[in-house]
């Protein structure tokens, strides 16, 4: 599903113009990159928890020379579903062995 996606089916649900819709769905996103940014986190009922923490650095290897290299710290964004979500999408799912 693309931005794109969001925003036809936010249109055809709502009813306000396709361009109107995409400035709140842009707004929307970039409200929770803003905050993500800032190092909070972002919670939205029923859906899920973002949030960034920092990993550090670490030794590694070049897959291709073998040679010991250094991975630099850095910050990752996290996403953990809610118990909604996962039993929605579980829901479907039917029992095989």
């Amino acid at each position: 599903m693309t931005k794109a996606d969001i925003v036809e089916i936010l249109y055809e649900k709502v009813g306000f113009s396709k361009k109107d819709v995409a400035e709140v769905v842009e707004a929307i996103f970039e409200c929770i990159k803003q905050n993500l940014e800032a190092g909070d986190k972002v919670k939205i009922s029923g859906f899920g928890n973002f949030s960034v923490r920092q990993k550090r650095a670490r030794r590694g290897r070049n897959p291709q020379t073998g040679g010991e290299i250094t991975i630099e710290k850095r910050k990752v964004m996290t996403f953990k579903p809610s118990q909604l979500l996962k039993k929605s999408i579980n829901a479907g799912r039917s029992a095989q062995p």
